[in-house]
């Protein structure tokens, strides 16, 4: 049902910050003046952490009060109780501090709101649903939603149907599993090997011209991303698409080492960023 206040208070964390803005559930959009976007160090403390995330909600009610906007919808990493707003992240370089913490009240509590105001959804259920919502994406029976950042996430949004967490991220691949070759920290650990010491993608990009090895890097990252596309859309039975996270920005560059291969599959590249999951954790209220 929908709520009698059209506007719904949403954020988007990640790995290494929380984007929180006002979204318009009637024309599905972000109010651009609204949107915040904060530091967060996931490896600290859970005090800290979860004192980092209130801090833009926080500063978006007390500018919005006139609004009276008391819901907030939350597009969180896996793996996480949403029903429950418990996390239950552990080993994924990121907030294990917070494993089997209680998210939804101790936000509650910060913010002076009640637990019912709160919800979660999966950061890549998010994405898929605020690019389906806002990317004019429903004249497909069936779309898939991939987002590559700190972690993997993988979506199915079916027509009728809000998008659902395909929670492939722990896919049996090689000697681990799928998201260990397709996210931030693979690429850091690739470079290392050749003695590169970089924190992430845009790094190593930066270094092209200075380390010829950094195209094989890169090969290497396309074949297993076609991997996983080739996989989950086989299994969906569907070749349509959509790709975000920051990993997505050096989309063309995976895209030219396969060219022939990926163009089987109909993939569309996020047009709407950090507002995708924005507007699809808004969705949950609508």
């Amino acid at each position: 049902m929908r709520q009698d206040n059209p506007f719904v208070i949403a954020a988007d964390i990640g790995g290494t910050h929380v984007t929180a803005a006002v979204v318009d559930t009637q024309n599905w959009q972000v109010v651009n003046e609204s949107l915040i976007r904060y530091g967060v160090n996931s490896h600290a403390d859970a005090k800290s952490i979860l004192s980092a995330w209130s801090i833009p909600f926080q500063e978006i009610i007390r500018h919005r009060a006139a609004s009276a906007i008391s819901t907030i919808g939350i597009a969180m990493p896996g793996p996480f109780d949403y029903e429950n707003g418990i996390s239950h992240m552990r080993n994924q370089d990121k907030y294990d501090n917070l494993y089997g913490m209680d998210i939804r009240m101790e936000l509650a509590e910060r913010l002076g709101l009640s637990g019912t105001s709160i919800r979660f959804i999966n950061d890549a259920a998010a994405f898929l649903q605020g690019e389906v919502f806002a990317g004019k994406h429903h004249g497909h029976p069936k779309v898939l939603g991939i987002t590559l950042g700190t972690g993997l996430g993988s979506a199915v949004w079916v027509r009728g149907n809000n998008a659902m967490d395909a929670d492939l991220w722990k896919t049996p691949y090689r000697d681990s599993n799928i998201e260990e070759y397709l996210v931030t920290r693979w690429f850091v650990r690739k470079a290392a090997q050749q003695g590169i010491d970089v924190t992430g993608l845009r790094e190593l990009l930066q270094l092209r011209n200075k380390h010829t090895v950094i195209t094989d890097i890169l090969a290497e990252y396309s074949d297993h991303l076609l991997h996983f596309i080739a996989f989950f859309s086989e299994q969906e039975a569907t070749d349509r698409l959509i790709i975000g996270g920051n990993i997505s920005n050096a989309w063309d560059i995976f895209r030219a080492f396969n060219p022939t291969a990926f163009d089987r599959f109909d993939i569309r590249i996020s047009q709407l960023g950090e507002h995708a999951a924005l507007i699809g954790a808004a969705a949950q209220f609508a």
